[in-house]
């Protein structure tokens, strides 16, 4: 089943098109990675993708279901869209607090487990956990943001850039979580600038050059090996 359709999509900021007819598809339980230079419009494509920015032309379809007429800054139901840094975490809320507390039941069990889960592979969020989200270095939002997607669990995980500002233990760490999402099932997008790490992982890859998207590599990825 495809869980994510993009075709001849094109969006941007106000009158400036940034993505030009870019299509791409992401099958239940694949990861699939976009690849590009900086400013190829890798980030705007998952923006619209998460209707965070309006769609000039194009569709897009979730689950079978055409969400472009959404409305702006309404993200599909069951896909987390995960961005970089500060992006998300611009207000005044303290790091437990953007995991969701109080603790609540989701389709994985209880958050309260997942949460120690995440604190055991980013034990820095949890000497921070009483700390401001936004006060947070660089490196720990995107710890931050990381561990917000797994305590949600959605169908689809959109990962900007996830290992950005990280040490390379951590990045190493990162990768290893993703492709533990992917053998419990969960189906992910990935852009990633450290390519050779996101296409170990990846069952396919799109390379966006200029606004354009093309397939880059296709392969059986049997989610066992990891990073």
């Amino acid at each position: 089943m495809t869980l994510l359709a993009i075709e001849n999509l094109c969006a941007g900021y106000g009158p400036i098109k940034v993505l030009h007819d870019v299509s791409l598809h992401v099958d239940e339980g694949e990861i699939v990675t976009l690849i590009g230079a900086n400013g190829a419009g890798k980030s705007t494509a998952l923006r619209a993708v998460s209707r965070l920015i309006p769609i000039i032309s194009g569709v897009l379809m979730f689950k079978n279901e055409n969400i472009r007429p959404s409305l702006p800054m309404q993200s599909p139901a069951g896909a987390l869209p995960t961005f970089r840094r500060a992006e998300v975490f611009s207000g005044t809320f303290r790091c437990l607090k953007t995991f969701g507390f109080p603790p609540t039941q989701n389709r994985s069990g209880p958050v309260s487990k997942l949460l120690s889960t995440v604190f055991d592979t980013f034990p820095v969020l949890a000497e921070r956990k009483r700390q401001l989200a936004s006060t947070l270095s660089g490196g720990e939002q995107q710890m931050l943001a990381i561990g917000r997607a797994l305590i949600a669990d959605g169908d689809l995980f959109i990962f900007d850039e996830p290992s950005m500002g990280l040490s390379p233990i951590f990045v190493k760490n990162v990768f290893s979580i993703i492709a533990d999402i992917h053998k419990k099932g969960k189906t992910v997008l990935l852009v990633e600038q450290n390519a050779t790490m996101a296409l170990k992982i990846s069952n396919r890859a799109y390379v966006l050059e200029n606004g354009r998207s093309s397939l880059k590599a296709q392969r059986n990825y049997c989610g066992k090996c990891g990073p």
